[in-house]
């Protein structure tokens, strides 16, 4: 009775969408039509797979669709939802009461997953203007594992067990887990969990870490394809610690007055998708390495909500060789490397608009010059993943705050080079530019700069490849870029896929550097420019040739 009550609150609610959906004006732009929805996930199979789906169901029924996949945790994509970086991702209610709310309820309400969704969509539309859809219909709870030999040498079969013999274990946990009060936190409050040491891990490696022995334990989530590849060892819950974790599309609550129609099309999915269900997509995307685009399309055409053929013919390219896999997606990467790029070269001019000027002020106030350029060398020990989620709360997510980290990064290696070099410039030409009666300012300009020439281009070109390789990882925060395939790599454990971006950024940090190396010869004094040509194999002959 339950379940038939369910399904005709899923159908009352659906019709009433599409009621609201053709009674609504959608949203337009100047030119009369539809925005993109924005769709995006977090860090793992799943999501990804859940993000894919939202995508081609949206697309289906004509929508245009802009992917933000791999954000990089649940205070980043829930932080983007709220600014309205992204309409909508998939979340769970567990993650949204534990990790977003703070919140906690009653061991009789906890065990009540219907209970747990209407207090968390209650509290996120009042607090936050956010909208739960109605379940997907599985839950995705954490599963502590370990390996078969581990459960059997340590007797372990609950949580309780775990906690016993936890000093003697070394435990791998995503860092996403090792910071939340429905991850270590909480197991180390309620079942005394206090691992011999933790090591934060990436989720596309936890897996193979267990298998090698380099660690003892590990989370994962139930509907892991990878629990089954591996033949772990799921921990039973005995003090019912984890809340229930149902997965349901979280959307942005201004998506349903701005574009109705997609927020109906969302809720088709909602109580389509069981646990089996899940785990058996989940394992064709993580075990047998198949496009998460793939995947996707066929559980939609299998459920009736999408149609065409089924795309084995894509299957057989998923698995295909790497350079057949670069040449199936060369569009793709041509339009990732020049967002790339356009990331690297405005980050990169702003600091040299800023960086330059700055080295030459501080050139002439030199007691501020070391503390002032000291202070832009810490930003360098800041990791750039760090920064970069820093500048969420700031700037939201997307391009803008990728391109202020990374002008932040760029500004220490050019202010230094700027600095040093027109200091240092060869004093015996300064001397003589000020014997033959040139203002400090025509010294400047006229000697000095062109002598410090090559050491600021110096300056510009380690800042430069710095800005290619930190540019990677503003996909975590929905910038875009190279980082793209390699964020969705690690999440899914696709060499091929970490390949198709790390690859193409290395050959363009390559190519960066070499043009800034031709602007560097054609800047230098021509006394210096022929040591430039030496160093690198020419001659004068060749130079004017």
């Amino acid at each position: 009775m339950k379940r038939i009550l369910h399904s005709l609150a899923l159908v009352e609610f659906a019709v009433a969408a599409s009621a609201h959906a053709q009674s609504t004006a959608t949203e337009t732009t100047t030119h009369g039509q539809q925005r993109p929805v924005v769709i995006a996930s977090k860090p793992f199979g799943e999501s990804y797979l859940l993000c894919e789906m939202f995508a081609q169901l949206l697309e289906s029924r004509g929508m245009s669709v802009e992917r933000r996949p791999g954000l990089g945790a649940t205070e980043i994509a829930f932080g983007a939802l709220r600014t309205g970086a992204i309409d909508a991702y998939p979340e769970y209610t567990g993650t949204g009461l534990v990790a977003v709310l703070h919140d906690s309820l009653p061991d009789s309400v906890m065990a009540d997953s219907r209970a747990v969704f209407a207090h968390v969509a209650r509290r996120f539309a009042d607090e936050y203007g956010v909208r739960w859809l109605p379940p997907l219909g599985f839950q995705n709870t954490y599963a502590i594992a370990v390996t078969r030999a581990t459960a059997s040498k340590y007797h372990l079969r609950t949580l309780s067990d775990l906690a016993r013999e936890s000093p003697h274990l070394t435990a791998g946990f995503t860092a996403d887990f090792i910071g939340r009060s429905d991850g270590l936190v909480g197991l180390s409050r309620v079942y005394g969990l206090h691992p011999r040491a933790v090591r934060p891990l990436a989720p596309a490696v936890k897996y193979q870490a267990l298998a090698s022995g380099a660690v003892d334990v590990i989370d994962g989530y139930s509907t892991d394809g990878l629990l089954a590849r591996y033949d772990l060892v799921t921990l039973i819950d005995d003090r019912h610690f984890f809340p229930p974790y149902e997965a349901a599309a979280l959307v942005n609550g201004k998506l349903e007055s701005q574009i109705p129609n997609a927020v109906a099309a969302l809720t088709l999915l909602s109580g389509r998708l069981d646990e089996k269900t899940m785990r058996q997509l989940n394992r064709r995307v993580e075990v047998d390495g198949e496009d998460v685009r793939v995947v996707a399309a066929d559980e939609l055409k299998t459920l009736g909500l999408k149609g065409g053929r089924q795309s084995t013919a894509r299957v057989e390219q998923s698995r295909s060789g790497f350079a057949r896999y670069m040449w199936d997606r060369r569009s793709d990467l041509a339009a990732l490397t020049l967002r790339h790029l356009l990331l690297v070269g405005l980050a990169l001019l702003a600091a040299v608009i800023v960086a330059v000027p700055l080295g030459l002020f501080l050139e002439r106030t030199r007691l501020l010059a070391e503390p002032s350029i000291g202070a832009l060398g810490v930003l360098q020990t800041i990791p750039s993943i760090a920064l970069l989620a820093f500048m969420i709360p700031l700037l939201g997510v997307g391009v803008i705050p990728a391109l202020v980290a990374l002008w932040l990064y760029a500004l220490y290696p050019i202010a230094r080079g700027t600095y040093t070099g027109v200091r240092d410039a060869d004093p015996d030409a300064v001397a003589a530019a000020e014997a033959l009666g040139m203002t400090p300012v025509q010294r400047l300009m006229w000697v000095r700069l062109p002598l410090a020439a090559p050491v600021i281009m110096a300056g510009i070109r380690t800042a430069a490849v710095i800005t290619v390789g930190a540019a990677t990882l503003a996909a975590f925060i929905g910038a875009g870029g190279l980082g793209e395939p390699i964020v969705a790599g690690l999440a899914l454990a696709d060499t091929r896929m970490i390949l198709s971006g790390a690859l193409p950024a290395a050959a363009l940090a390559l190519v960066v550097d070499g043009v800034l190396g031709l602007v560097e010869r054609l800047i230098a004094p021509a006394h210096r420019r022929e040591g430039i040509w030496r160093r690198r194999g020419g001659s004068a002959r060749e130079r004017t040739a």
